[in-house]
């Protein structure tokens, strides 16, 4: 009989660091790693059966992959399609459970708030779609098309009138920008609010620090200190924060942050600083407005539109505030909140940079361009059909 001559691999310089790679990788399948070592092995003229031997696999094996390699290269070393089991479900049944997913469970007459993928399981059987199904299965259909009904985000549509007009007025500050003209040298804007109802809680068992294998403990049960009112202005193109805390919210402790920001350089002495605050009760309507002008002439009150606080850049700082500072909720009483507040607002100032705002006039103009196409289609889907 004649001698079987192993096929002869060659390979160029690329293909041989895309093999390397794969041999050693340390996430390579270790299926893929085989036969990348395989490879190799055979372009160094070795034997198939001493590759078997060096690699750990049949003969048989190194003969299959070597030759696909020196027939197809790289693309012979993948696995070839194959036709599996036969499904048990057919593509209609699929439909309908992706269908169910697609509705509100209420709809649908279940009793629940969100679909999961047992209870859409459980459903499709109870509907009689299918004799069985795993929510493994239903999950992995759903995959497919990256529906995930567990899941939902909230939203609201502009409700003020004037949305457009007031969201300009503050973005056009963002960019150095007031009714149509740039802002000069002596002015400024600051962003200010409330963030409220700060409490104190003493835990119980004192606050366990990380160790190996081990995260930060709070204990869960806590004695209630009271809470407080955590009152700051951001000077949105400097960095600057200031702040005071006060033991509630309204007229008076604004009135005080704006004494406090307004009566030092460079703004006691600045041509015009803007305000930039919601429509919350300590700083609402014109006679905010008035009652900001009497006092300080050169301020500037401007109001976000309704329901519109992420337009406001203090929002931003109150939840570093909040990840950084307020949680996990540990202290003893609030003069400890409030000297913490105090301390990070003073750490805070030391390296801030501006926030890097991102959304413009013409981000705005395209949102509301979407909600007003998607009111249309709404409105036209709701209009009674012609018999």
């Amino acid at each position: 009989m004649p001698a079987v001559v192993a096929c002869s691999v060659r390979m160029t310089g690329a293909v041989r660091r895309v093999l390397i790679r794969r041999a050693r990788g340390q996430k390579t399948a270790y299926r893929d790693k085989v036969r990348a070592q395989i490879v190799l092995l055979a372009a160094g003229r070795e034997t198939n059966t001493g590759i078997a031997a060096e690699v750990d696999v049949t003969v048989d094996t190194v003969r299959v992959w070597r030759g696909r390699f020196a027939e197809y290269g790289l693309a012979g070393l993948k696995d070839r399609p194959r036709s599996g089991r036969p499904s048990r479900f057919s593509p209609v049944q699929i439909a309908q459970v992706t269908s169910l997913a697609c509705q509100l469970p209420a709809h649908a007459g279940a009793p629940l708030a969100r679909w999961s993928c047992p209870e859409l399981a459980r459903e499709t059987v109870a509907r009689g779609v299918v004799e069985t199904i795993s929510p493994a299965t239903v999950r992995r259909w759903l995959a497919r098309d990256a529906i995930k009904p567990w899941q939902y985000r909230s939203w609201l549509f502009p409700r003020d009138p004037d949305f457009t007009v007031k969201a300009e007025r503050v973005l056009g500050l963002y960019q150095h920008r007031w009714n149509g003209k740039k802002l000069e040298a002596g002015e400024y804007v600051n962003s200010s609010d409330e963030k409220t109802s700060i409490q104190a809680r003493c835990r119980c068992h004192p606050t366990l620090p990380p160790g190996k294998a081990r995260v930060m403990r709070v204990n869960h049960e806590y004695s209630r200190g009271g809470a407080l009112a955590y009152l700051a202005a951001y000077d949105v193109h400097h960095a600057r924060v200031f702040g005071h805390c006060a033991p509630s919210t309204g007229i008076v402790p604004f009135m005080a942050l704006v004494e406090q920001v307004m009566t030092q350089q460079p703004y006691a002495s600045a041509k015009r600083v803007f305000w930039i605050v919601d429509n919350g009760s300590s700083h609402r309507g014109q006679a905010a407005i008035d009652r900001l002008a009497q006092r300080f002439p050169n301020a500037v009150m401007v109001h976000t539109p309704i329901h519109a606080s992420w337009l406001n850049q203090i929002e931003i700082y109150f939840s570093i505030v909040q990840r950084k500072v307020v949680s996990p909720n540990d202290f003893t009483d609030l003069h400890e909140v409030e000297r913490r507040l105090t301390d990070f607002e003073k750490r805070y100032n030391a390296t801030a940079t501006p926030f890097q705002w991102t959304f413009t006039r013409h981000d705005l103009h395209d949102l509301l361009a979407r909600i007003s196409q998607h009111e249309q289609q709404e409105a036209t889907a709701e209009l009674p059909t012609a018999a």
